[in-house]
């Protein structure tokens, strides 16, 4: 993670987990989060998709509207983004995994920005599917910041942060380390 407000959000989120997968909704204190918050948002899994619970006031101030109700997908222009930003989403929630990825951005003007996106699984009042805590935050605080905003966004890089694997004990054969594995198998709409 590059940014300052990514690792923040994840060195805090890290720490409430402790051994678990994610931690409660709950347990997150803003005021811990006090020098990440305005880069900071929660979203709600709806039948809808991923949909804006609380965003942070630069967060909003980058896209240029309130976010709170707003579809985490509407943030992409083209249908095939949308598709590959809610599969994430459901990735996160699914294997209780992080995702950080690197986006490539451009403003109504024109003006190329860089951007990091961090997901983490939330658990809420004991449901896992509910909640992700997230954070999207330019490389640099841009000057036009409050003058221009966001018009499109790309995703060119991703990385995974799997859960760390259980201790063995020494009794059982050790697991074969690693991630799990993804398989894509063909199919499609009847």
């Amino acid at each position: 993670m590059k940014n300052t407000s990514t690792r923040l959000v994840h060195e805090y989120w890290d720490a409430l987990r402790g051994d678990r997968a994610a931690p409660e909704r709950g347990e997150i204190e803003p005021g811990a989060l006090r020098h990440a918050l305005a880069d900071t948002f929660v979203l709600e899994n709806e039948p809808i998709g991923p949909v804006f619970r609380l965003a942070g006031t630069r967060l909003c101030a980058l896209i240029g509207n309130e976010l709170r109700g707003r579809a985490f997908t509407a943030l992409w222009p083209d249908v095939e983004s949308q598709g590959e930003m809610r599969r994430l989403v459901q990735t996160v929630m699914d294997e209780t995994a992080g995702a950080v990825a690197g986006l490539s951005g451009e403003t109504k003007t024109g003006a190329p920005v860089y951007l990091e996106l961090l997901l983490l699984p939330l658990r809420y009042r004991g449901r896992t599917h509910a909640r992700v805590l997230g954070a999207l935050s330019p490389a640099v605080t841009p000057a036009w910041l409050g003058l221009d905003t966001l018009a499109a966004m790309r995703m060119i890089s991703l990385r995974m942060l799997w859960p760390p694997v259980p201790s063995q004990r020494a009794s059982e054969p050790p697991m074969r380390a690693g991630p799990p594995k993804l398989m894509v198998l063909p199919g499609g709409r009847v």
